[in-house]
């Protein structure tokens, strides 16, 4: 069923799974709007009738791995969102910004020089386990039947609930204050942005994610994906036997 290079063409269109390295910049849902696409008008099937979704949204901002799902595996997408993730990334110490991330200005600044290495590498220590997570106002939750981004970006304030996650790893790989590089793996729901910002809190400081990049989920890893451009690009070269 996980399409590869060795695979039967023809899965495609009945029930197949395939992971994408998601470039920058675009949303989960260009992604899905890509490949939808090119693989209904390989098959001459129309769009409306060709099923492909994917398991977990990436940020525009974030790359990496983003399984899809076709035909009769569309079925599988919620046990595959369900399952845990792995990231890697990078968070800027000294500031913050109201979408935790990259996509806004930075709001508020700190001195950042009194921390130090160690003191980061301590810090991980109070996001393992469960812990109550607020997300970022920037997000695609729902607020009285909006989505809060919207909101947020018309400038009406929004107030999320809330939510129980689990991390079960946060290390620092590296540390060149203000940037810190991060492995984080967690449990379905978590936003990467919230903990970047709730890490600058433990360190009474500031922070806002500066890059993110996701690595695993469940039993797939980026490793085993197609850029898009490549996964294309090796469909355009079969022929199809409109017979079969």
């Amino acid at each position: 069923m996980l399409f590869t290079k060795n695979s039967d063409i023809n899965i495609l269109k009945e029930a197949s799974i395939i992971l994408i390295d998601k470039p920058l910049k675009w949303t989960s849902f260009d992604a899905v709007k890509k490949l939808k696409y090119a693989i209904s008008t390989k098959f001459g099937i129309k769009q409306r009738r060709f099923k492909i979704g994917h398991a977990g949204t990436l940020d525009p901002l974030a790359t990496g791995l983003l399984v899809m799902c076709t035909g009769k595996a569309t079925k599988l997408i919620q046990g595959i969102q369900d399952a845990p993730k792995v990231y890697t990334g990078s968070l800027m110490l000294g500031a913050t910004t109201p979408s935790y991330d990259l996509e806004t200005e930075i709001d508020q600044r700190f001195e950042y020089q009194s921390i130090s290495a160690e003191d980061c590498q301590e810090a991980t220590k109070t996001f393992i386990g469960e812990i109550d997570q607020i997300p970022p106002i920037f997000s695609a939750i729902k607020v009285d039947g909006k989505r809060a981004y919207k909101l947020a970006r018309k400038g009406v304030e929004v107030e999320l609930k809330s939510r129980k996650v689990i991390l079960t790893e946060f290390t620092i790989e590296t540390s060149e204050l203000p940037l810190v590089q991060f492995n984080i793996a967690c449990s379905k729901g978590t936003y990467i942005r919230s903990v970047a910002n709730d890490f600058g809190l433990a360190l009474n400081n500031g922070a806002y994610l500066n890059s993110l990049r996701r690595t695993e989920i469940g039993e797939y890893h980026v490793e085993d994906a197609w850029q898009v451009e490549e996964f294309l690009e090796f469909l355009a070269k079969f022929e199809i036997d409109e017979s079969l």
